[in-house]
């Protein structure tokens, strides 16, 4: 399996390539910069799978997945955002995110279920894995996520989430219908901003209250979920503007 790395430290980059090469038998490049990553990607003919930072001077991830996406279809992709493991809420199983310090032999693990899963021709995430990510990136935009013929919206602004849109569910009620998708694909959208607020909760604590009516537990009192019909979407993934 051909992977690339891009990171914009070279020594933390060459690191998880020597890593890799050490341990898999699959073939790594590395790449500082996205510039040098399509550079890279046009001298090969195949790249099964993306690890790249989420965002770092000359780095972003969100954007060089699409581009790279387009040239491999079928790639799967991880992210190194620069937040700390210690900020974590949520510990995910077999996530595709891996924070500061990069826990190499998670990695390791992550690479060896992306092979497994590399026939499908599916880049899938857990849906909160792409929730917690972007809310601790302190990202604002849109998420569009799809979990087959479901799909969901959740607007992000300075990191915290402000609404969610699930068929006609909305805030909290829209959280509690996706928190179990754990095969979704994503798209981002940086421009797009929610017209309405549905959570005034911080992110976790809406996340959390989810969760927690999804296992049954007693949690604060949740908006009731709105009537109006839910926003068309365009399933084109990892179609962001940034």
């Amino acid at each position: 399996m051909q992977l690339l790395i891009v990171h914009h430290d070279a020594e933390v980059g060459e690191e998880l390539v020597r890593m890799i090469r050490g341990y898999t038998e699959h073939q790594a490049g590395f790449a500082n910069s996205d510039a040098r990553a399509l550079d890279w990607a046009r001298g090969v003919t195949r790249c099964s799978l993306l690890i790249t930072q989420l965002q770092a001077e000359g780095v972003n991830g969100f954007a060089l997945a699409a581009n790279l996406c387009e040239m491999f279809p079928g790639m799967q992709t991880m992210f190194l955002p620069d937040y700390s493991v210690s900020d974590q809420r949520l510990e995910i199983a077999e996530s595709k995110v891996f924070p500061e310090p990069i826990d190499g032999e998670h990695v390791l693990d992550a690479i060896a279920i992306a092979e497994e899963h590399r026939q499908t021709g599916q880049d899938l995430f857990h849906a909160l894995d792409i929730l917690q990510m972007c809310c601790l990136a302190e990202r604002s935009g849109a998420l569009q996520l799809v979990n087959g013929s479901k799909t969901a919206l959740v607007y992000l602004l300075n990191g915290q989430i402000v609404h969610a849109e699930r068929g006609t569910a909305r805030g909290v009620d829209a959280l509690y219908e996706l928190v179990p998708w754990e095969a979704v694909e994503f798209a981002y959208d940086y421009s797009q901003r929610a017209t309405v607020q549905s959570i005034n909760l911080p992110w976790d604590e809406a996340v959390v209250a989810a969760v927690g009516r999804r296992k049954g537990q007693p949690v604060g009192s949740t908006s009731p979920a709105e009537t109006a019909p839910p926003a068309k979407t365009k399933r084109t993934f990892f179609g962001l503007r940034k």
